[in-house]
């Protein structure tokens, strides 16, 4: 991709991305297991995924703050210090689940402000042009060794245990500080000297009152909301409904993963022929419909094929929505909408989990994938809606770069 050979920053910025989540990946593993073996519980299981995907959204409001005050180089360093050491503390410790939770806990609010930052820093390391090709970049990079991380873990089994695989874990995160204090300087906007709550309550008040950026992200929850069932959902169609064995079903889970490599890699090329609202809702759409079919299917080799297409989906929302708002949001808020909005996602997700796993409860597989599909078409159909009367309030503006 020509803006990695380009733009040395961005460049550095990517590598450590992708470093740090394919560590992220190879811990998630270890842990799923250690907590599985030490209590064989399928309730702390859950507790331990809804701890890293459910905490962040708590703390949103607060994530981008950080980003928004200081200079982002030093926060993702920060960051990825931190994450590190509390990984190590896992690593020679293997609490018990209470403290496991916690420190899992803490770990994700760590991971949201540098994801936060992240996404905000991206505008001053590349021209405006090539935005939506560095958002691509970064999305093949990140997702892509994070599916493949679970395959590296299982390699390492054998030649390691727990702990071993959390130390690595661990230096994962120490790569990426290394490398990303490298970065230019990235100076934070002039700041006000206000509180953290005022800070963020400020947060808050632009998203709301920014109709642009309200309605995309009522709309990207909505969306989630609906669809992330698929992820409970998806087992109980491929061994009852579709009578796929243990391996097919696996292989269906990896369908949204090679769509989004696919997507990435295709709206590197091509996204800056798109308006970016128009991205935004395609993908929408495109998940929905993904959902919506997958419940049809009549084969697994079929609905393996429409999660890929779902997958393409997801990664038109994820450029998309990553590009729009880094152009449509000034910098000095830019951090604090990105914390709110991937805090929301995730309590999103948290959401789709329960109800649809109510709906799976008192119906079956298939009627839950239609119903989310249905949900995210209607939820498509009225931002659509939404963006064409907001008008010129939603047209973007090119990014000056701001790295020092």
């Amino acid at each position: 991709m020509g803006v990695l050979r380009e733009a040395r920053g961005f460049r550095v910025l990517w590598v450590a991305r992708a470093v740090s989540f394919l560590g992220d990946s190879l811990g998630l593993v270890a842990l799923l297991l250690y907590v599985e073996a030490s209590t064989g519980a399928a309730l702390a299981v859950a507790l331990l995924l809804l701890a890293g995907d459910l905490t962040p959204g708590l703390f949103g409001a607060f994530a981008g703050v950080v980003g928004d005050r200081f200079d982002l180089r030093r926060v993702m360093v920060t960051c990825d210090v931190l994450q590190g050491a509390l990984v190590v503390v896992m690593a020679v410790t293997l609490p018990p689940l209470p403290v496991l939770l916690v420190m899992v806990a803490v770990r994700s609010v760590v991971a949201q402000v540098f994801q936060a930052s992240s996404r905000s820093a991206v505008p001053a390391l590349v021209r405006d042009e090539d935005l939506e090709s560095a958002n691509s970049a970064l999305g093949a990079g990140t997702n892509g060794l994070e599916a493949i991380g679970p395959l590296i873990a299982a390699a390492l089994f054998l030649v390691t245990d727990v702990r071993g695989i959390l130390l690595i874990d661990a230096a994962t995160f120490l790569v990426s500080a290394v490398l990303l204090s490298r970065l230019p300087r990235m100076a934070p906007a002039e700041w006000a000297g206000t509180g953290v709550l005022r800070d963020a309550r400020d947060g808050l008040t632009y998203i709301w009152r920014t109709k642009a950026v309200r309605v995309i992200g009522i709309a990207f929850f909505a969306t989630v909301a609906f669809n992330g069932v698929d992820d409970v959902a998806m087992v109980f169609l491929s061994k009852d409904e579709l009578g796929a064995s243990d391996s097919a079903a696996s292989a269906l889970y990896a369908g949204v993963g090679i769509g989004l490599i696919l997507g990435f890699s295709v709206l590197a090329r091509y996204a800056s022929r798109f308006r970016m609202t128009t991205l935004i809702l395609l993908g929408f759409a495109v998940s929905s419909l993904g959902n919506l079919v997958t419940g049809l299917a009549w084969a697994v080799w079929a609905a393996l094929a429409l999660q890929v297409i779902r997958g393409f989906g997801i990664a038109g929302v994820d450029v998309g929505i990553n590009t729009h708002l880094q152009r449509i949001v000034p910098q000095h808020m830019r951090s604090r909408v990105f914390g709110n909005l991937y805090g929301a996602i995730g309590l999103a997700a948290g959401l789709s989990y329960i109800l649809g796993g109510l709906l799976l409860e008192h119906t079956d597989a298939r009627v839950t994938f239609v119903a989310a599909g249905i949900g995210g078409l209607l939820a498509t159909a009225v931002a659509a809606l939404a963006v064409r009367r907001q008008g010129r309030g939603g047209h973007e503006h090119p990014v000056p770069r701001s790295a020092e």
